[in-house]
């Protein structure tokens, strides 16, 4: 009965041994991941009007996560450099996204490239240069806009989800903004524009899911790139960037913290790894409360006369 007893803690012991050698690659390299923040590691990702701004610093931040990149911009020379700068896991490709075709050939250039497609980042857009008033609209304006930023972006789904339907997997991203979710914040062009954004991501995610394909938007608040200093230099042309930076960071109301373009490519990191693997359909608002709250400022009792 003993030795019986013996015999069997033997062999389970080296059952568990050997499970736990199989498992140990396993639990080895996600702690590896975890500690280098490789959260991307392996997979490739599109990105439109990533020669600056926003979709640089995504760029950089899903390169520096292991994922290889091709950044497909409007701006040839600049997307060449960007590209450059960013190191061999980089690619550049000419893009207009008002354009299907060079759209469609981006993304067959990524799989001609690298065999797959992961991430397809639609951050491609243009402010709007319009009068304030509704009663003043400029149409053949309205739909410039449209073109590039809703219609670029619809391309890009459909395009990047041509790919990924075979596969069953994918992360879809779209830039929004806090003017689509509340109106007074810009030209209602450019609100439109970013309010039919967040909607076709809605849309879209409810097909996109039997297949396992995620789509989601972030909305970030004002950030000092090159798109939004080129904006405001037109209504100030007497400040200099660093001046208007400082204009719209304390615009801002979560204390002393400023958004920088890191942090909205920290937002795009997270939703397109595994991170967040069961995150579909959503608006990620980087905006540190603005959009969440009013306060009332009633003066104090012994101010009011």
């Amino acid at each position: 009965m003993q030795q019986g007893l013996v015999q069997s803690f033997i062999i389970l012991k080296n059952v568990l041994v050997c499970r736990a050698s199989s498992l140990a690659p396993t639990i080895l390299n996600r702690e590896l991941s975890t500690q280098t923040g490789r959260k991307l590691e392996r997979k490739v990702a599109l990105i439109t009007g990533a020669a600056s701004g926003i979709g640089k610093a995504t760029a950089e931040k899903f390169i520096s996560n292991g994922a290889k990149v091709v950044i497909a911009d409007i701006q040839h020379r600049l997307g060449q450099e960007t590209a450059k700068q960013l190191g061999p896991n980089a690619t550049f490709i000419p893009c207009d996204v008002t354009k299907e075709s060079d759209i469609s050939d981006a993304v067959d250039f990524v799989i001609s490239q690298h065999k797959q497609l992961d991430v397809m980042y639609n951050n491609a857009g243009v402010p709007c240069y319009t009068t304030p008033s509704i009663a003043d609209l400029d149409l053949a304006v309205f739909n410039q806009v449209m073109d590039i930023n809703v219609r670029g972006a619809l391309a890009g789904i459909k395009h990047a989800s041509r790919v990924m339907i075979p596969r069953r997997a994918g992360s879809i991203l779209c830039t929004a903004s806090v003017t689509g979710i509340m109106g007074g914040l810009a030209q209602h062009t450019y609100s439109i524009s970013k309010s039919a954004v967040i909607g076709i991501v809605k849309s879209t995610g409810a097909e996109l899911c039997r297949y396992g394909i995620r789509i989601n938007c972030i909305s970030p608040f004002a950030v000092p790139t090159p798109f939004t200093i080129n904006e405001m230099s037109r209504i100030y042309p007497h400040i200099d960037a660093e001046q208007l930076a400082r204009m719209i960071h304390k615009l801002g109301v979560l204390g002393e913290a400023a958004l920088e373009p890191s942090d909205v490519a920290n937002a795009a990191v997270y939703l397109a790894s595994d991170d967040g693997k069961y995150v579909s359909g959503h608006n990620l608002v980087v905006d540190g409360g603005f959009t969440s709250f009013k306060r009332l400022e009633f003066p104090a009792p012994g101010q009011v006369l």
